[in-house]
């Protein structure tokens, strides 16, 4: 499968009988491992993990997994958590060092050992990690017509000026005229709200999110520029939702624990809302500088979801009063590209002045590193889309929002078919 002398403690995608696998050494000089070339967990490529302590980290959630590929540890769970049986990984029935190459038997082989190779042995080209069977939610799905959806920010669209843009993989035309958008070719709807264009191709069936921090005038806010993202909304959706990927994902922009306690989760029509308690490190709180208060705080962080990619992050840190709200707005335009519009809004607390323009101008600069380092990895997945079938990925309880993710994506998904039978 590879020359002996090409793995090292860095992952080697490989393919054998049609299955992709990555070969490894987990300690330097030591024997060959081979693993199945994605996590179980989120379906992370294993070509992007790395060598820690003698075990294959995850680079998403930290997840490890020794030689034989046993989970052995799960960092959401805490230090006394047990991996289930099913984050194991189904490592190929033999691997061997031998004649200078390395040898993977995925199945029961007939030979004791592989037979001394007359010339270069016959190499199968590594393929792109193996796609789960059960179904996914993509940007082109049906259902996607049935929703209001961002194509730009209303300052983009200049009055008498027109604007192309992308969504479900057709380019519309927008027009502003005497204070009036449209768009080409017709849609159902057109419509400004919270400082956006949306566009619904066909009657909406989705519920609005609310935002009552854009009617609040002790926030201050601000836009990130519009980012793009070579993949599918949903496994973006998922990040935004998920409180665990921090420590490994953005070790130097964001400070929080991987470990996630309870936290209460509330179906709601269209989607559902979260409420979770942590301790993170608060640097930009201007007490922590002057020992008034400690860097690590309790923070309060409120998830709500309407599907179908619409969320709300607001993060009120107990100690100082101050509150973060995140919008997070995505526009599925093609099958691998969707746009992501964020918007940041500050408070400083009860009885304190607004936030200054360069706190602001600062916090969206972070969020904006925060955002690359995301799109970075959704790079790396190399999916269609969200996997729906909860057997297609190990779940465990730190993923209650993503499952509720899933679960409103497949609601959202039988309400379009019930309104194209209907039409």
């Amino acid at each position: 499968m590879a020359r002996a002398t090409d793995v090292g403690t860095v992952p080697v995608p490989v393919s054998a009988a049609g299955r992709s696998y990555v070969v490894v050494r987990l300690r330097p000089g030591g024997e060959v491992s081979a693993f199945p070339a994605r996590c179980p967990h989120r379906l992370v490529p294993l070509a992007t993990a790395s060598v820690v302590e003698g075990r294959l980290e995850c680079p998403a959630h930290g997840w490890r997994f020794d030689g034989e590929g046993r989970c052995a540890e799960i960092p959401s769970l805490g230090a006394e958590g047990t991996p289930p049986p099913r984050a194991d990984l189904s490592t190929p029935w033999a691997v061997e060092e031998r004649h200078g190459w390395v040898w993977i038997a995925p199945d029961r082989a007939a030979l004791p050992s592989p037979p001394r190779p007359a010339g270069t042995p016959g190499i199968e080209p590594a393929r792109e990690p193996d796609r789960p069977s059960g179904p996914m939610f993509g940007n082109l799905d049906p259902s996607l017509k049935h929703a209001w959806h961002p194509v730009a920010l209303s300052r983009e669209l200049r009055d008498g000026g027109w604007l192309q843009v992308r969504l479900l993989g057709r380019t519309w035309t927008l027009n502003r005229c005497n204070g009036g958008v449209g768009a080409d070719p017709p849609a159902f709807a057109v419509r400004e709200r919270l400082g956006l264009v949306w566009l619904a191709p066909a009657e909406p069936a989705d519920v609005p999110l609310e935002v009552p921090e854009a009617g609040d005038r002790s926030f201050v806010g601000g836009w990130l520029p519009p980012l793009r993202s070579p993949g599918p909304a949903g496994p973006l959706a998922d990040t935004f939702l998920d409180a665990t990927h921090g420590p490994f994902v953005h070790p130097s922009t964001l400070a929080a624990l991987p470990e996630t306690g309870p936290y209460e989760l509330i179906r709601e029509p269209g989607g559902f809302r979260s409420v979770q308690e942590q301790e993170v490190d608060n640097p930009v709180d201007p007490a922590v500088a002057t020992g008034e208060r400690p860097l690590r705080q309790r923070r309060r962080t409120t998830y709500v979801h309407r599907a179908p990619f619409q969320l709300r992050l607001r993060q009120e840190f107990l100690d100082s009063g101050a509150t973060t709200t995140l919008l997070y707005l995505l526009q599925p335009e093609d099958a691998d590209s969707t746009r992501i519009y964020v918007c940041l809004m500050l408070a400083t607390g009860p009885g304190q002045r607004l936030p200054a323009p360069a706190t602001v101008t600062e916090q969206v600069a972070l969020q904006q590193q925060v955002l690359e380092e995301d799109i970075r990895c959704q790079a790396a997945l190399l999916l269609p889309g969200l996997p729906l079938d909860p057997r297609d990925e190990v779940h465990v309880p730190a993923d209650a929002r993503g499952v509720a993710l899933r679960q409103a994506l497949c609601d959202f998904r039988m309400l379009g078919q019930r309104r194209r039978l209907a039409a």
